[in-house]
């Protein structure tokens, strides 16, 4: 990653992380602390560290990936017995997998309780 390019184009790895639908921020900068990150052939470790993701070349877990233009929202009525999460670890049901339809990975913005149902919002959008 060249330091010398114009700061403009520059973005902070976990968000081009998160907004290429590979997982949400947090997800992103355990990734980088990890050393699973690569910008150009070097491993990224710091959690400041940008990149152009136009011109970059950026891997996680060494797949090239590509900043995704197109932004996903989804707007879930969330029924009782299923969990907030991506992935739980007890087996209980999740919200990700009553989206079987959605090709993009997108991540739950809020969360609630696992015996609540209501309205939730699930996207791609790190900004959102």
């Amino acid at each position: 990653m060249k330091e010398s390019k114009d700061s403009g184009n520059l973005i902070r790895l976990q968000k081009i992380i998160s907004q290429a639908g590979i997982s949400s921020r947090r997800e992103a900068e355990r990734l980088i602390l990890e050393g699973r990150v690569l910008v150009n052939g070097n491993v990224v470790k710091e959690l400041g560290a940008k990149a152009d993701p136009q011109t970059d070349d950026i891997r996680v877990d060494g797949k090239k990936i590509r900043e995704s233009g197109q932004k996903v929202y989804v707007l879930l009525n969330k029924p009782k017995g299923c969990v907030t999460t991506v992935k739980d670890d007890r087996g209980r049901p999740t919200v990700i997998d009553l989206l079987k339809g959605i090709k993009k990975k997108v991540y739950p913005v809020g969360r609630l309780d696992f015996n609540t149902e209501g309205i939730l919002l699930l996207t791609n959008d790190g900004d959102f």
